[in-house]
């Protein structure tokens, strides 16, 4: 071995010597094996200055978001017409003149002649104002729900793209750390390779990762505006206003108990309980329609007044007060086809809220598993996989540096502590979406 060779060697094994010591405090703070501080950060990688923090997301979506304000307004609205529902119809007033001749226009000629003023009402059937004002009334309560339900699914929707654009983040800043760990081996492989201590293909194995990450981190530079985007929308921002800065992802590990979640999503989930609202809504429906087979009635009172005769004898003004009553009689083609309408909407209500009581519990029994199985993943990789990985990067480099182990197999150990660090973020992501689904199924009350 001639005495350049030995010379980078040396400084090689020296170089990587330093890292390893480096490596064993970076690996208690969770993050990848091999750094290479030279390199200068990429814009995305966040600050803790500038990070958003999530309550202060839902805090604005609540006030800002146009879907939870039409909702608002949607249920201002429904507040309204239950007034209406129960009030009378409107009185009617008429003015005329009743039984003047033809052959003669004074008014004093015939006794009963006489200019007339009347009021007339409708009343409906004892129990009809009522039951309208009850169906009003219920129709009110499952838009309120609908309002709750749509405040849920926008803070879900929130959470997830909070999440999602957290991940794609988390997963940039790894991905560029990686690179410059290879560009760094890369370095390490041509300086051997130009004294004739290693091979080409180690050079080219090493080429190709490099490019394989910057490939990588174009994607999620493509990804990261699509989240963002989400964001924007829930929040109910028109433009951009600020770059968004997720926290760092972490677990805050929940008990999740299947039997307790779907109880609670049965009392208390906005959707099942407007469907519940349109049920007993629909069934009142059915008793007015029923009520049809009653009359309402119309009562009315008018004056007349008569002028005097013409020889100047008084003659008495007059009133008048009748009642009248609407005749039910096309009860096949008018009447029971409204109650049979009912009857289906009240059904069709009933056999909805089934159905989706079957699909909250079974999205629960999904997401349940989907946190679960994700929770496990996480500590796995942070107390088994992903220690036992570093030990072996640690073994290949010390096996490296005594000519034991090739580049390659340094190399792919490394890639390996990668894919597995990308993992567990992914898995701590899929953990906090997988929460966030569950609060949404069981409806839990955001303030």
């Amino acid at each position: 071995m001639n005495r350049a060779g030995m010379i980078v060697i040396a400084w090689v094994a020296a170089t990587i010597t330093a890292h390893v010591q480096a490596q064993g405090e970076a690996s208690k703070t969770g993050s990848t094996v091999f750094t290479y501080s030279a390199a200068p950060e990429r814009s995305t990688a966040s600050q803790p200055g500038n990070t958003t923090l999530l309550p202060g997301l839902i805090r604005e979506a609540l006030e800002n978001n146009p879907e939870i304000q039409a909702a608002q307004q949607e249920r201002a609205a429904a507040q309204q017409r239950i007034a209406p529902a129960e009030a009378l119809d409107d009185p009617m007033l008429e003015a005329g003149v009743i039984n003047a001749p033809l052959a003669s226009s004074p008014f004093n000629r015939e006794d009963m002649t006489m200019k007339m003023i009347g009021l007339s009402q409708r009343l409906p059937f004892p129990g009809k104002r009522g039951l309208r004002k009850e169906v009003a009334s219920k129709d009110a309560q499952a838009i309120e729900y609908g309002y709750q339900e749509t405040v849920n699914r926008v803070i879900h929707n929130l959470k997830t793209a909070y999440f999602d654009l957290g991940l794609t983040r988390e997963i940039f800043q790894l991905v560029e750390k990686n690179r410059q760990t290879l560009e760094y081996f890369l370095r390490i492989a041509e300086e051997r390779y130009q004294v004739g201590q290693g091979s080409q293909a180690d050079v080219l194995k090493a080429q190709t990762q490099v490019s394989r990450m910057l490939d990588r981190l174009l994607a999620l530079e493509r990804e990261q505006p699509v989240f963002e985007a989400e964001l924007m929308r829930a929040l109910g921002r028109g433009t951009k206003t600020e770059a968004l800065v997720p926290a760092l992802l972490h677990i805050q590990e929940i008990p999740l108990i299947m039997e307790m979640l779907q109880q609670e999503a049965m009392l208390q989930r906005p959707q099942l309980l407007a469907l519940q609202s349109l049920i007993a809504r629909n069934e009142k429906s059915v008793d007015l329609a029923r009520r049809a087979y009653y009359p309402d009635l119309d009562v009315r009172f008018s004056y007349g007044q008569r002028d005097n005769m013409p020889d100047g004898t008084r003659r008495d003004d007059m009133v008048s007060m009748t009642v009248a009553v609407n005749l039910p009689v096309w009860r096949g083609s008018k009447i029971e086809p409204r109650i049979l309408e009912s009857q289906a909407l009240r059904d069709q209500a009933a056999s909805l809220y089934q159905a989706q009581r079957n699909e909250v519990t079974a999205r629960l029994r999904q997401q349940i598993a989907l946190a679960e199985q994700s929770l496990k993943s996480i500590k796995l990789y942070q107390t088994t996989i992903l220690p036992q990985a570093r030990l072996t990067v640690e073994s290949a480099l010390t096996a490296y540096q005594v000519g034991r182990v090739d580049f390659l197999t340094l190399l792919d150990n490394q890639m390996t502590v990668f894919d597995f660090e990308a993992n567990r973020i992914t898995a701590i992501a899929n953990y906090n979406k997988a929460l966030a689904e569950i609060d949404w199924l069981v409806g839990k009350h955001v303030h």
